[in-house]
Protein backbone atom coordinates (compact mmCIF):
# COMPACT_ATOMS: atom_id res chain seq x y z
CA UNK A 1 0.00 0.00 0.00
CA UNK A 2 2.87 2.16 1.00
CA UNK A 3 4.65 2.12 -2.48
CA UNK A 4 1.25 1.83 -4.85
CA UNK A 5 0.17 5.54 -2.42
CA UNK A 6 4.03 6.97 -2.79
CA UNK A 7 3.58 6.45 -6.89
CA UNK A 8 -0.06 7.81 -6.90
CA UNK A 9 1.55 10.77 -5.03
CA UNK A 10 5.11 11.25 -7.19
CA UNK A 11 2.23 10.87 -10.33
CA UNK A 12 0.04 12.98 -9.20
CA UNK A 13 2.67 15.93 -8.06
CA UNK A 14 4.41 15.17 -11.89
CA UNK A 15 0.88 16.31 -13.37
CA UNK A 16 0.31 19.35 -11.27
CA UNK A 17 3.95 20.39 -12.80
CA UNK A 18 3.25 19.46 -15.89
CA UNK A 19 0.14 21.65 -15.48
CA UNK A 20 1.82 25.12 -13.95
CA UNK A 21 4.00 24.97 -16.56
CA UNK A 22 1.83 24.94 -19.09
CA UNK A 23 -0.73 27.54 -17.30
CA UNK A 24 2.81 29.90 -16.70
CA UNK A 25 3.84 29.73 -20.53
CA UNK A 26 3.81 33.30 -21.87
CA UNK A 27 1.66 34.49 -24.55
CA UNK A 28 1.83 36.84 -27.36
CA UNK A 29 -1.07 37.74 -29.26
CA UNK A 30 -0.89 38.80 -32.92
CA UNK A 31 -3.95 39.62 -35.43
CA UNK A 32 -4.85 41.67 -38.75
CA UNK A 33 -4.25 41.41 -41.80
CA UNK A 34 -4.96 37.77 -43.62
CA UNK A 35 -2.39 39.25 -46.19
CA UNK A 36 0.72 39.31 -43.39
CA UNK A 37 -0.66 35.55 -41.42
CA UNK A 38 1.35 33.72 -43.55
CA UNK A 39 4.86 35.57 -42.81
CA UNK A 40 3.47 35.84 -38.90
CA UNK A 41 2.66 32.18 -38.85
CA UNK A 42 5.78 30.75 -40.04
CA UNK A 43 7.70 33.47 -37.98
CA UNK A 44 5.64 32.11 -34.79
CA UNK A 45 6.08 28.59 -35.42
CA UNK A 46 9.69 28.62 -36.41
CA UNK A 47 10.08 31.12 -33.23
CA UNK A 48 8.29 28.68 -31.18
CA UNK A 49 10.51 25.36 -31.70
CA UNK A 50 13.16 27.13 -30.32
CA UNK A 51 11.25 28.67 -27.65
CA UNK A 52 8.89 25.92 -25.88
CA UNK A 53 7.61 28.75 -22.91
CA UNK A 54 6.33 30.88 -25.07
CA UNK A 55 3.06 30.53 -27.36
CA UNK A 56 2.42 32.99 -30.27
CA UNK A 57 -1.14 32.70 -31.48
CA UNK A 58 -2.03 34.60 -35.00
CA UNK A 59 -5.64 35.71 -35.79
CA UNK A 60 -6.76 36.72 -38.79
CA UNK A 61 -9.47 40.06 -38.47
CA UNK A 62 -8.17 42.05 -41.37
CA UNK A 63 -6.15 44.72 -41.29
CA UNK A 64 -9.16 46.95 -39.74
CA UNK A 65 -10.46 44.41 -37.52
CA UNK A 66 -6.68 43.86 -36.23
CA UNK A 67 -6.29 47.68 -35.36
CA UNK A 68 -9.48 47.51 -33.75
CA UNK A 69 -7.76 45.43 -31.33
CA UNK A 70 -4.57 46.51 -30.93
CA UNK A 71 -6.09 50.25 -30.18
CA UNK A 72 -7.79 48.63 -27.44
CA UNK A 73 -5.04 46.48 -26.18
CA UNK A 74 -6.43 43.13 -26.88
CA UNK A 75 -3.22 41.88 -29.03
CA UNK A 76 0.67 42.90 -28.87
CA UNK A 77 1.11 43.17 -32.63
CA UNK A 78 -1.39 43.87 -35.38
CA UNK A 79 -0.54 42.70 -38.43
CA UNK A 80 -1.15 45.03 -41.47
CA UNK A 81 -1.37 45.38 -44.98
CA UNK A 82 -1.31 49.03 -45.01
CA UNK A 83 0.02 51.50 -43.08
CA UNK A 84 -2.20 52.66 -40.20
CA UNK A 85 -5.19 55.41 -41.01
CA UNK A 86 -5.47 58.88 -39.00
CA UNK A 87 -8.43 57.29 -37.35
CA UNK A 88 -7.00 54.49 -35.94
CA UNK A 89 -3.90 56.65 -34.43
CA UNK A 90 -6.37 58.76 -32.89
CA UNK A 91 -8.24 55.35 -31.47
CA UNK A 92 -4.68 54.52 -29.74
CA UNK A 93 -3.81 57.58 -28.94
CA UNK A 94 -6.88 57.99 -26.84
CA UNK A 95 -6.58 54.46 -25.54
CA UNK A 96 -2.97 55.42 -24.76
CA UNK A 97 -1.49 52.30 -26.98
CA UNK A 98 1.82 53.63 -28.34
CA UNK A 99 3.24 51.84 -31.46
CA UNK A 100 6.16 51.03 -33.40
CA UNK A 101 5.79 50.73 -37.03
CA UNK A 102 7.39 47.88 -38.29
CA UNK A 103 7.67 47.06 -42.32
CA UNK A 104 8.47 43.58 -42.65
CA UNK A 105 8.09 42.64 -46.58
CA UNK A 106 6.54 43.99 -49.67
CA UNK A 107 3.87 41.92 -51.80
CA UNK A 108 2.81 42.03 -55.17
CA UNK A 109 -1.06 42.43 -55.25
CA UNK A 110 -1.90 39.84 -57.50
CA UNK A 111 -4.96 40.22 -60.05
CA UNK A 112 -6.24 36.73 -60.79
CA UNK A 113 -8.65 34.92 -63.03
CA UNK A 114 -9.55 31.25 -63.74
CA UNK A 115 -7.06 29.05 -65.86
CA UNK A 116 -9.53 28.53 -68.72
CA UNK A 117 -10.11 32.38 -69.56
CA UNK A 118 -7.93 33.24 -72.17
CA UNK A 119 -8.83 36.95 -73.05
CA UNK A 120 -7.60 38.73 -69.72
CA UNK A 121 -3.91 37.59 -70.04
CA UNK A 122 -3.12 41.37 -69.86
CA UNK A 123 -5.08 44.38 -68.22
CA UNK A 124 -4.69 47.83 -67.62
CA UNK A 125 -5.22 49.75 -64.95
CA UNK A 126 -7.89 51.49 -66.81
CA UNK A 127 -9.63 48.14 -67.59
CA UNK A 128 -9.61 47.70 -63.67
CA UNK A 129 -10.89 50.64 -63.04
CA UNK A 130 -13.84 50.11 -65.51
CA UNK A 131 -14.61 47.13 -63.36
CA UNK A 132 -14.10 48.48 -59.62
CA UNK A 133 -15.38 51.91 -59.19
CA UNK A 134 -18.40 52.90 -57.63
CA UNK A 135 -20.03 53.49 -60.67
CA UNK A 136 -19.68 50.15 -61.84
CA UNK A 137 -22.00 48.94 -59.73
CA UNK A 138 -25.13 46.83 -61.24
CA UNK A 139 -23.69 48.26 -64.74
CA UNK A 140 -20.39 46.77 -65.91
CA UNK A 141 -21.69 43.48 -65.06
CA UNK A 142 -20.36 41.39 -68.80
CA UNK A 143 -17.13 40.83 -69.76
CA UNK A 144 -17.51 42.36 -73.21
CA UNK A 145 -18.74 45.76 -71.41
CA UNK A 146 -14.80 46.12 -70.08
CA UNK A 147 -13.15 45.88 -73.31
CA UNK A 148 -14.95 44.95 -77.06
CA UNK A 149 -12.35 42.29 -77.71
CA UNK A 150 -13.75 40.59 -74.71
CA UNK A 151 -16.26 37.50 -74.76
CA UNK A 152 -20.15 38.18 -74.03
CA UNK A 153 -19.83 35.89 -70.67
CA UNK A 154 -20.84 36.92 -66.76
CA UNK A 155 -18.14 38.91 -65.11
CA UNK A 156 -18.32 37.34 -61.54
CA UNK A 157 -16.18 39.19 -59.03
CA UNK A 158 -13.89 38.54 -55.80
CA UNK A 159 -12.42 40.58 -53.21
CA UNK A 160 -10.84 41.32 -49.87
CA UNK A 161 -13.46 42.67 -47.33
CA UNK A 162 -14.02 46.05 -47.03
CA UNK A 163 -12.25 45.88 -43.32
CA UNK A 164 -8.88 44.36 -45.17
CA UNK A 165 -5.96 46.64 -45.69
CA UNK A 166 -5.61 44.76 -49.04
CA UNK A 167 -9.04 46.46 -50.13
CA UNK A 168 -7.87 49.56 -49.46
CA UNK A 169 -4.76 49.37 -51.27
CA UNK A 170 -6.41 48.13 -54.24
CA UNK A 171 -9.21 50.50 -54.47
CA UNK A 172 -6.02 53.81 -54.12
CA UNK A 173 -4.20 51.99 -56.55
CA UNK A 174 -7.02 51.08 -59.06
CA UNK A 175 -10.07 53.07 -58.64
CA UNK A 176 -7.72 56.27 -57.07
CA UNK A 177 -9.10 56.48 -53.57
CA UNK A 178 -9.49 54.24 -50.81
CA UNK A 179 -12.32 52.57 -49.64
CA UNK A 180 -14.07 53.32 -53.11
CA UNK A 181 -15.51 50.72 -55.21
CA UNK A 182 -18.26 48.87 -56.26
CA UNK A 183 -19.99 46.65 -53.64
CA UNK A 184 -21.99 44.29 -55.52
CA UNK A 185 -18.70 41.46 -55.52
CA UNK A 186 -18.46 38.59 -53.20
CA UNK A 187 -15.41 39.92 -50.16
CA UNK A 188 -14.14 38.21 -47.47
CA UNK A 189 -10.85 38.54 -45.25
CA UNK A 190 -10.18 34.92 -45.86
CA UNK A 191 -8.19 34.74 -49.03
CA UNK A 192 -8.62 31.34 -49.10
CA UNK A 193 -12.58 31.43 -50.05
CA UNK A 194 -11.53 33.62 -52.48
CA UNK A 195 -9.10 31.19 -54.01
CA UNK A 196 -11.96 28.71 -53.96
CA UNK A 197 -14.23 31.28 -55.81
CA UNK A 198 -12.15 32.34 -58.23
CA UNK A 199 -10.74 28.72 -59.21
CA UNK A 200 -14.49 27.39 -59.34
CA UNK A 201 -15.65 30.12 -62.29
CA UNK A 202 -14.11 30.72 -65.03
CA UNK A 203 -16.00 33.83 -65.67
CA UNK A 204 -14.44 35.24 -62.31
CA UNK A 205 -11.88 37.74 -61.35
CA UNK A 206 -10.47 38.72 -58.33
CA UNK A 207 -7.08 39.70 -56.13
CA UNK A 208 -5.43 39.06 -53.02
CA UNK A 209 -1.82 38.82 -51.97
CA UNK A 210 0.80 37.17 -54.22
CA UNK A 211 1.35 34.80 -51.51
CA UNK A 212 -1.70 33.44 -51.89
CA UNK A 213 -1.40 32.58 -55.50
CA UNK A 214 1.93 31.10 -55.17
CA UNK A 215 0.32 28.27 -53.30
CA UNK A 216 -2.80 27.90 -55.99
CA UNK A 217 -0.49 28.20 -59.43
CA UNK A 218 -2.21 25.08 -59.98
CA UNK A 219 -5.74 26.33 -59.68
CA UNK A 220 -5.44 30.19 -60.66
CA UNK A 221 -4.13 32.65 -63.40
CA UNK A 222 -2.19 35.86 -62.88
CA UNK A 223 -3.18 38.49 -65.01
CA UNK A 224 -0.18 40.75 -66.12
CA UNK A 225 -0.89 44.45 -65.32
CA UNK A 226 -0.47 47.23 -68.00
CA UNK A 227 -0.21 51.04 -66.39
CA UNK A 228 -1.28 52.14 -69.95
CA UNK A 229 -2.12 50.44 -73.11
CA UNK A 230 1.18 51.52 -74.57
CA UNK A 231 3.10 50.02 -71.80
CA UNK A 232 4.67 46.94 -71.59
CA UNK A 233 2.71 43.90 -69.19
CA UNK A 234 4.64 43.31 -65.99
CA UNK A 235 3.61 39.74 -63.87
CA UNK A 236 3.10 39.69 -60.35
CA UNK A 237 6.49 38.43 -59.40
CA UNK A 238 8.64 38.37 -56.18
CA UNK A 239 11.34 39.60 -58.83
CA UNK A 240 9.33 42.57 -60.17
CA UNK A 241 7.75 43.27 -56.60
CA UNK A 242 11.89 44.03 -55.74
CA UNK A 243 12.89 45.87 -58.67
CA UNK A 244 9.66 48.27 -58.79
CA UNK A 245 8.57 47.27 -62.12
CA UNK A 246 5.35 46.03 -60.92
CA UNK A 247 2.90 49.37 -60.61
CA UNK A 248 1.14 50.34 -58.84
CA UNK A 249 0.50 46.76 -57.31
CA UNK A 250 3.60 46.41 -55.32
CA UNK A 251 3.46 47.58 -51.71
CA UNK A 252 5.30 47.21 -48.24
CA UNK A 253 3.35 44.99 -45.51
CA UNK A 254 3.55 45.84 -41.66
CA UNK A 255 3.53 44.55 -38.29
CA UNK A 256 3.38 46.90 -35.55
CA UNK A 257 4.36 46.34 -32.10
CA UNK A 258 2.79 47.86 -28.73
CA UNK A 259 5.84 49.61 -27.27
CA UNK A 260 4.21 49.19 -23.51
CA UNK A 261 3.89 44.98 -24.42
CA UNK A 262 7.54 45.43 -26.22
CA UNK A 263 9.23 46.82 -23.17
CA UNK A 264 7.70 45.27 -20.03
CA UNK A 265 7.16 41.20 -21.42
CA UNK A 266 10.09 39.97 -22.63
CA UNK A 267 8.11 37.49 -24.96
CA UNK A 268 7.26 39.74 -27.31
CA UNK A 269 9.85 41.47 -27.70
CA UNK A 270 11.96 38.32 -28.07
CA UNK A 271 9.60 37.24 -30.98
CA UNK A 272 9.78 40.35 -32.37
CA UNK A 273 13.95 40.47 -32.51
CA UNK A 274 13.52 36.80 -33.98
CA UNK A 275 10.92 38.45 -36.74
CA UNK A 276 14.01 40.62 -38.17
CA UNK A 277 16.56 38.61 -37.58
CA UNK A 278 17.64 38.86 -41.18
CA UNK A 279 18.04 35.08 -41.49
CA UNK A 280 14.26 34.57 -40.61
CA UNK A 281 13.17 37.93 -42.64
CA UNK A 282 14.73 36.62 -45.61
CA UNK A 283 14.43 32.73 -45.44
CA UNK A 284 10.89 32.85 -44.21
CA UNK A 285 9.54 35.83 -45.68
CA UNK A 286 10.81 34.15 -49.19
CA UNK A 287 9.36 30.66 -48.10
CA UNK A 288 5.59 32.27 -48.05
CA UNK A 289 5.52 33.95 -51.44
CA UNK A 290 6.86 37.46 -50.47
CA UNK A 291 9.45 39.98 -51.27
CA UNK A 292 12.57 40.21 -48.22
CA UNK A 293 13.56 43.79 -47.67
CA UNK A 294 17.21 44.37 -48.48
CA UNK A 295 19.75 43.95 -45.57
CA UNK A 296 20.21 47.90 -45.64
CA UNK A 297 16.67 48.30 -44.39
CA UNK A 298 16.57 45.25 -42.14
CA UNK A 299 18.67 47.30 -40.51
CA UNK A 300 17.10 50.88 -40.31
CA UNK A 301 14.13 48.70 -38.94
CA UNK A 302 15.64 46.31 -36.54
CA UNK A 303 17.21 50.44 -34.81
CA UNK A 304 14.04 51.20 -34.76
CA UNK A 305 12.56 49.07 -32.70
CA UNK A 306 15.62 48.52 -30.62
CA UNK A 307 15.08 52.30 -29.76
CA UNK A 308 11.50 51.57 -29.43
CA UNK A 309 10.76 54.29 -32.06
CA UNK A 310 7.19 55.19 -31.70
CA UNK A 311 4.40 56.45 -34.89
CA UNK A 312 4.70 55.86 -38.41
CA UNK A 313 5.95 57.23 -41.42
CA UNK A 314 2.03 56.90 -43.70
CA UNK A 315 -0.70 58.89 -44.10
CA UNK A 316 -2.22 56.49 -46.05
CA UNK A 317 -1.72 53.90 -48.44
CA UNK A 318 0.99 55.33 -50.75
CA UNK A 319 0.53 54.16 -54.08
CA UNK A 320 4.07 52.80 -55.65
CA UNK A 321 6.19 53.22 -52.32
CA UNK A 322 9.67 52.01 -52.93
CA UNK A 323 12.37 50.71 -50.10
CA UNK A 324 14.42 53.50 -50.33
CA UNK A 325 11.04 55.68 -49.23
CA UNK A 326 10.08 53.16 -46.67
CA UNK A 327 13.43 54.10 -44.71
CA UNK A 328 13.88 57.79 -45.36
CA UNK A 329 10.33 58.38 -43.57
CA UNK A 330 9.93 60.34 -40.82
CA UNK A 331 7.82 59.15 -37.67
CA UNK A 332 4.38 61.00 -36.57
CA UNK A 333 2.98 59.96 -33.82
Amino acid sequence: MKIITLASALALLATGAAFNGAAAQALVKVDGSSTVFPVTEAMAEEFQKANKDIKVTVGISGTGGGFKKFCRGEIDISDASRPITSAEQKACKEAGIEYIELPVALDALTVIVHPSNTWASEMTVADLKKIWEPEAQGKITNWKQVRDSYPDRPLVLYGAGVDSGTYDYFTAAIVGKEHSSRGDFTASEDDNVLVQGVAGDPNALGFFGLAYYEENTGKLKAVKIKVDDAAPAVEPSVENARTGKYQPLSRPIFIYVNKKAAETRPEVAKFVEFYQDPKHAVELVKEVGYVPLPEAALKVFQERFKKREIGTGFTGSKVGVSVEDLVKEKLVY
